[in-house]
């Protein structure tokens, strides 16, 4: 992932100094970007650097969350549009 992510700068400001490209769980990837062409990149740059390896990201697998964007875009990933789902809202008292 390091390797994916390292040419440029396109992750969300975390911190002042901090910018959050990515997070990683065993067996999962969240990536995080501010527009549409940064995250079909990101996800283009992972699928690339993943197969070199012998690890293969499966479609039907891979949902797009957007949050706060009017963009309609599709994000895709071997030509084939991966899912959009919808952003969790949690109610509070």
């Amino acid at each position: 992932m390091k390797t994916s992510t390292s040419e440029s700068k396109h992750g969300i400001q975390w911190t002042v100094r901090i910018q959050l490209d990515d997070l990683q769980f065993t067996d999962d990837l969240d990536i995080l970007s501010h527009t549409q062409q940064q995250m079909q990149e990101k996800t283009t740059s992972v699928a690339a650097v993943s197969a070199a390896v012998g690890l293969n990201i499966y479609e039907r697998k891979s949902k797009i969350l957007q949050y706060n964007t009017t963009c309609n875009n599709r994000i895709t990933l071997d030509r084939e549009d991966l899912q959009n789902v919808k952003p969790l809202h949690i109610r509070t008292a």
